[in-house]
């Protein structure tokens, strides 16, 4: 374990000691940034909680998300978190937590009340933190995870989306100097610019003004498109770290199963350098902020063991390449209802079974992005619309972002934006007339001692979580020979 502030130093993440360490660990995500697949509401976390306002009021609303909050990361999640010998926790948050969209560069304390706290058990089970700021004013890409209820990334169109931005990294900033066991701010979450120079300038620009308050932390900088491409960068900041985010189709429902293959294993390999190109041209470390499978449902999956044991598989490879390249890493992600989180709600949880039935009507409607499974009537329906559409406007395929084909645009426009805001109320009427007593039982479905462990996961994890550091001019030295000029980049 490094001592003091941690700063980069070459390719390499150092400490005040000057020795060299390197993060392993997992994202804290749909905690203080909710995301539907991983507590299980529809749509986007700022209808959610609009919906659940109207059913509960505000008495019971403050109560429930406050213990949902609680119960969500408590020391018993530390304790298990370092004990699978990880040290670091990318803590993702929602700007709407610090400031409103009616009351702009008005600091709401209360949203470092449940921040601090896990950052102060992660700190005294000798975890890093990394403040990930995934959900900004006007939305910095057009997906549900950044809490944008359109399909436009407007962040990257208003001046003054980017300076609210700006202000609330100065506020945290201030809060945050210093606090040695944060490892630093991830500033944007798979930022969206169609441009591609709007990002490296944002980055410029912002980056003093931080550093005006706070000169010691490590900036984490992800990448444009879902942080997968660097068009536009032509130079790195100093102290900062870049992030590129490498899920691979193979780990989820629709994608092809990893058997181990040679040519599998070199497809890992070539999209990881690709997206990786412009960190070892400057000799900037390398942080994977993101990746991982979804998992089968052993409930409602006959092949469930045999489909994990192939994302476990996956997993496996990848870290094993991420090993050989001396990287830092972050799965996705710790705690969820059971996609493809480390630990997950029991299902027969209190919140669970106030939930199941809706879950099944998700699954059928294809709601959510993550861990969508085949659905015959409704991409019937939607081939066909796909089908017109690139024939009548074959261009359609080619709109940014470039990885989305015209089926995925129109699954996101028709279902996980329109069809999931309509059911918001649906969602939230489960919980009409509940008690504080059952409320605090629902969100206590989240603690720990009432979550069940992924064994596959963790074992995979903990045989990767510590890796020798050699020299940086080791770390430097480690081989691209794959051509990646042959490589198509995927962020399922």
């Amino acid at each position: 374990m490094a001592s003091g502030f941690l700063r980069v130093k070459g390719t390499q993440v150092v400490g005040e000691d000057d020795k060299p360490v390197i993060l392993r660990g997992a994202g804290l995500g749909g905690w203080m940034n909710m995301e539907n697949f991983i507590t299980g509401f529809p749509g986007h976390e700022t209808q959610h909680r609009a919906a659940m306002l109207k059913v509960l009021g505000q008495e019971k609303y403050d109560f429930f998300f406050d213990k949902f909050l609680e119960y969500f990361f408590t020391e018993d999640d530390a304790r298990f978190f370092a004990s699978k010998g990880l040290n670091c926790l990318r803590v993702g948050f929602n700007y709407h937590h610090f400031e409103d969209d009616m009351n702009p560069r008005v600091l709401k304390e209360a949203g470092f009340k449940h921040l601090d706290r896990v950052i102060e058990l992660c700190a005294k089970h000798n975890i890093y933190t990394i403040l990930d700021l995934h959900a900004l004013p006007g939305g910095q890409n057009p997906d549900w995870h950044s809490d944008n209820l359109t399909s436009h990334a407007s962040f990257w169109d208003h001046r003054d989306f980017q300076d609210r931005a700006i202000w609330l990294w100065e506020q945290l900033a201030t809060h945050y100097a210093s606090n040695p066991w944060i490892a630093g701010y991830n500033l944007i979450n798979e930022p969206c610019d169609s441009q591609h120079v709007r990002l490296p300038a944002f980055y410029e620009r912002i980056e003093p003004r931080i550093r005006a308050i706070d000169s010691k932390h490590i900036l984490w900088l992800d990448g444009n498109t879902f942080a997968m491409e660097w068009r536009g960068f032509d130079r790195v900041l100093p102290n900062c770290v870049y992030a590129l985010h490498d899920y691979s189709s193979m780990g989820f429902p629709k994608g092809e199963r990893f058997e181990g293959k040679e040519e599998q294993v070199r497809k890992l390999e070539g999209q990881f350098l690709r997206k990786a190109e412009f960190m070892h041209k400057h000799g900037v470390p390398i942080w994977n902020g993101e990746f991982g499978p979804v998992y089968a449902d052993a409930e409602r999956d006959d092949d469930a063991v045999s489909v994990n044991q192939a994302r476990y598989d996956l997993l496996a490879a990848q870290l094993k390449i991420y090993d050989r390249y001396k990287i830092h890493w972050c799965i996705w992600l710790y705690k969820d209802i059971g996609y493809q989180g480390m630990v997950y709600c029991d299902p027969k949880s209190v919140y669970m079974q106030r939930i199941a039935a809706f879950q099944e009507r998700k699954r059928e409607m294809q709601l959510d992005a993550w861990g969508r499974r085949p659905a015959p009537e409704i991409e019937g329906l939607l081939g066909q619309l796909v089908e017109w559409i690139d024939r009548k406007a074959p261009e359609s395929k080619e709109q940014y972002p470039t990885p989305w084909a015209t089926d995925r645009q129109i699954v996101r426009l028709v279902l996980q934006i329109w069809t999931a805001g309509a059911v918001q109320d649906e969602f939230a009427r489960l919980f009409e007339g509940a008690s504080l007593e059952e409320l605090d039982g629902a969100a206590k479905s989240f603690a720990f001692s009432q979550c069940i462990q992924r064994e596959g996961l963790n074992h995979v994890l903990e045989e990767h979580a510590q890796l020798r550091v050699g020299s940086e001019d080791e770390a430097a030295a480690a081989p691209n020979h794959i051509n990646l000029d042959d490589v198509v980049l995927e962020n399922s």
